[in-house]
């Protein structure tokens, strides 16, 4: 089944296994671009989708990743004060350079580099959450502590 998956989607499949998790990342017919693309196609609420956004940290060029719940908007003053710095846009170039991945299939692990994580805390009031694993299609399911353990992310309150 594996095998059938785009090679961006085998790779966090591979980073799944190498890490020690039983994840399975599935393709579905329709994007899961957007957090509502992805509830839809995977008929679940928004809210359990762990959108993964990457943003541009203005002070030394480097890449930051919140990972926060799909009906959550990021404060991004809040997280300016929070890291002392200024959060900045990351165009398609700067995410695929950092990442491997592209836009709207960014997965929260299995980066080219190791990018500074923060978690919405409000993901972890779920039991299973979905995130993207690598292609526009692809997701996978956890648990939010699952994710924390994956990203050795920062949990946050984003709003």
């Amino acid at each position: 089944m594996t095998s059938q998956l785009k090679d961006s989607a085998q790779q966090v499949q591979n980073k799944l296994i190498e890490l020690g998790y039983a994840n399975k990342v599935i393709e579905l017919p329709d994007s899961t671009r957007t957090a509502q693309e992805a509830a839809d196609s995977i008929g679940c609420e928004v809210a359990h989708i762990a959108k993964s956004i990457i943003f541009r940290l203005k002070n030394n060029d480097k890449p930051l990743l919140v990972i926060a719940s799909g009906v959550n908007r990021i404060n991004e003053k809040q997280i300016n004060t929070l890291l002392n710095d200024n959060l900045g846009k990351a165009d398609a170039d700067f995410v695929r350079e950092h990442t491997g991945f592209v836009i709207g299939g960014v997965p929260p692990l299995g980066h080219i580099e190791s990018i500074i994580t923060l978690i919405d805390e409000d993901l972890l009031q779920f039991r299973e959450i979905w995130a993207a694993a690598g292609h526009p299609r692809a997701v996978f399911q956890l648990t939010p502590e699952e994710l924390v353990q994956m990203t050795k992310g920062r949990v946050i309150c984003v709003k």
